[in-house]
């Protein structure tokens, strides 16, 4: 899964998610530019950053109309604060709408001309919030299932020039995870709920976006692929009286 000499850009790309993607399209052979509203603490290994907020349009179409040449987009830029629905007016909703799906539909607009050139493809990242109920991220949800299906109707619409795709993503060890997760007895409770018994690493994400984007996919497009650990234990097989194990 080689990627020598093709171009990616990362949105959100500077930490978390991002910067592992980051890695393992440069791990790959990639020349990778990260694109984020503030430069990161660290500059990215073998990766060339760039200001940008994607959810400024003319913004984001005079950095591709500046771009020479791009062969694969990852739009990772996303994310939303824990809120329940009652407790914030639809204003900061929509926001987060914003964020997590108009902007990568803007981004993707303004990079098709370039990917159709390179018969390039466009990698999406989902969560599995967009598949299940997400109190206290109703709207991140509602986003990210609505992000999925727009994937699939770009898949149709531009082939055979471009693919894309989603990973489907779970829960992923950050830098920020004590926000999510509490400390380290928490981040291990919550780790076992995970049927593979761990949480995803950044680079896990990295592995199958580096993939989505190989001539090793050539042939997938339309596609969300679950990157979960096998997804969550249904809770009612611990509520049950029944086939106990003992």
């Amino acid at each position: 899964m080689e990627l020598n000499g093709r171009v990616v850009v990362v949105t959100g790309g500077t930490r978390g998610v991002g910067a592992g993607i980051a890695r393992s399209f440069a791990e790959a052979g990639a020349e990778v530019v990260v694109c984020a509203r503030r430069p990161p603490e660290v500059p990215p290994p073998k990766a060339r950053f760039a200001s940008l907020d994607v959810r400024d349009a003319e913004a984001v179409r005079q950095f591709f109309a500046e771009l020479p040449r791009l062969d694969v987009l990852v739009n990772n830029a996303g994310g939303a604060p824990y809120r329940m629905l009652a407790g914030a007016g639809p204003e900061r909703h929509l926001r987060v709408l914003e964020l997590n799906l108009l902007a990568p539909l803007t981004v993707s607009l303004a990079a098709y001309e370039h990917l159709k050139q390179t018969r390039g493809s466009i990698v999406m990242i989902g969560s599995v919030s967009g598949g299940r109920p997400s109190p206290g991220a109703a709207a991140y949800g509602a986003a990210k299932a609505g992000l999925e299906n727009l994937a699939r109707s770009m898949a149709v619409e531009w082939a055979p020039d471009v693919r894309v795709n989603t990973l489907v993503v779970g829960m992923v060890r950050t830098e920020q995870s004590h926000l999510h997760y509490g400390d380290e007895d928490g981040i291990a409770a919550v780790s076992r709920t995970v049927p593979l018994g761990r949480l995803a690493e950044p680079s896990d994400v990295g592995a199958a976006a580096v993939f989505l984007a190989s001539d090793a996919a050539a042939y997938i497009s339309g596609a969300s692929l679950l990157v979960h650990g096998g997804g969550e234990r249904p809770a009612f097989l611990d509520a049950a009286t029944v086939n106990k194990e003992t």
